[in-house]
């Protein structure tokens, strides 16, 4: 069996082991296994990959496998491969899901089927990052966005049922651009094949075609990445969403959206990118600029986190968009680092939710006094987030920077003195809430009674800050693998 295989079949094998569970230990059981499990394969991925590309340096693709078909009559296969970008969104998952299972520990109610639910997201997310077939890539992209709407309408918080309708109609109307793109990719491929790379070899689509089917693509992409105006689902799914969600959503899902522009859109229709490409370039630089502000105007954990992330992601696509190796080697290392230090904000979230029962900054004060250690892992989050040399958020923000400064014009460079900006302002609202709500002044006296982590939440906490601050400190190996893996330019 293709080792990529295995990051379908042991997630498959959770859920079946889910269903003898009789209480909350064996389900914990059976998801930290799982996710253990999960984490050492794609541990081993990454240096079976070193491994194999010293052996065959000149494929795109390795662990290539298309022997399955599923349906013959369009010529739909069971396409896949990785190259080192994949390979490194595999390990992020992995990481998220392991640590969100720990941050998750005490789910109720219904914790087994919370679980399951979870596990079958996984599926679809593994299977969207293997998937060199892109009816294949849509199938696992559409088991992802399902499972969505029921763990944010059972398990969320506060209006949780509006918050998971709109998601839902939002992605499922980005899906409905989505394939009919691919199906206007498959026509105009002169190959009738859904097979990326295939297509991209035989030289991609007629360029009269890629003008319609460009945008298609890349809005239906767009929307899971929020990209403004299709943006607004994203702050109030993650506000609404439980704590393990909230860190899969935006650490790993909203990067389906990035992954799927840069290696559909981009990669199979360069002209009409570069006829039209302008006009995503302004959407995008408004999400930039227009999620920091409006981070600032959030009194909400949750939602000043929400409308950061649809900065940080309108990044990707801004760099994405520059269309040099330099920016998109930028673009993948701000999908790690977001999804690192995003992950780890809505743990801590969370983790302080769950002691104060409020994620209003006006409510909260003093928190570094209570619980140090929560308190100070904030702060390392912040300080990755506002771009501190030494973490993860800087080594990615400085090259989407110099890579989308390449580009000698006055249009890209001022998009791009905009999107530098965004630096400033997301230090103003990430110092207005650490300021408030850990060295402020104690607002509720019970708060002096609470509690600091826990041992399942240090480990879930711990491991995000090891990763963030070892990109930020050895990005060379990430830098290189990415490069390698965008040879087309």
């Amino acid at each position: 069996m293709n080792i990529l295989s295995l990051f379908i079949l042991v997630p498959v094998l959770m859920l079946l082991g889910f269903i003898p569970c009789k209480n909350i230990k064996q389900v914990r059981t059976v998801a930290v296994i799982g996710a253990v499990v999960e984490l050492i394969m794609a541990v081993a991925l990454l240096f079976l990959f070193y491994k194999e590309r010293a052996i065959d340096p000149t494929s795109e693709m390795l662990f290539y496998d298309d022997s399955i078909t599923w349906f013959k009559t369009l010529n739909i296969k069971y396409a896949i491969g990785v190259d080192g970008i994949s390979v490194l969104m595999i390990l992020l998952t992995s990481i998220i899901i392991l640590t969100g299972t720990f941050a998750s520990w005490n789910m109720n109610p219904l914790p087994k089927d919370f679980f399951m639910w979870l596990t079958l997201l996984s599926v679809g997310v593994y299977g969207f990052f293997i998937s060199l077939d892109m009816f294949t890539m849509f199938f696992f992209y559409e088991i992802a966005l399902i499972p969505m709407y029921l763990l944010i309408g059972l398990w969320g918080t506060g209006r949780k049922e509006y918050s998971a309708m709109k998601l839902t109609l939002m992605l499922m109307g980005g899906s409905a651009l989505l394939i009919v793109g691919i199906i206007g990719i498959f026509y105009n491929s002169g190959i009738e094949s859904f097979n990326f790379v295939e297509i991209a070899k035989n030289g991609g689509i007629p360029i009269e075609a890629q003008r319609w089917i460009f945008p298609m693509t890349f809005l239906g992409f767009g929307v899971l990445g929020a990209l403004f105006p299709f943006h607004t689902w994203s702050p109030d799914g993650h506000a609404s969403a439980p704590t393990a969600v909230s860190m899969l959503h935006a650490g790993v899902l909203m990067k389906l959206g990035g992954y799927g522009c840069f290696r559909i859109a981009m990669r199979l229709m360069p002209e009409a990118a570069d006829e039209l490409g302008w006009i995503f370039l302004v959407l995008t630089g408004i999400s930039v600029v227009y999620g920091a502000f409006g981070a600032i105007a959030q009194t909400d954990l949750k939602y000043i986190n929400a409308y950061s992330s649809v900065s940080h992601c309108g990044l990707v696509l801004f760099a994405i968009l520059m269309v040099n190796k330099t920016a998109l080697t930028g673009a993948v290392m701000q999908m790690l680092s977001h999804g690192l230090m995003t992950a780890l904000f809505f743990a801590l979230i969370g983790m302080i939710y769950g002691r104060t029962h409020t994620r209003d900054i006006r409510q909260l004060g003093g928190l570094m006094k209570i619980m140090p250690f929560l308190s100070v892992c904030y702060v390392l989050a912040g300080l990755a987030s506002l771009g501190l040399p030494g973490l993860s958020g800087f080594v990615a923000e400085m090259t989407i920077f110099v890579g989308s400064f390449e580009h000698a014009d006055m249009f890209h460079r001022v998009l791009t003195i905009m999107a530098v900006s965004s630096i400033v302002i997301t230090a103003v609202y990430i110092l207005k809430v650490v300021g408030k709500i850990l060295y402020g002044p104690v607002i509720d006296d019970h708060h002096l009674e609470l509690t600091d982590a826990v041992w399942y939440e240090k480990i879930a906490t711990a491991g995000l800050i090891v990763c963030v601050a070892g990109m930020g400190m050895f990005p060379g190996w990430i830098s290189n693998l990415i490069r390698e893996s965008i040879p087309y330019l």
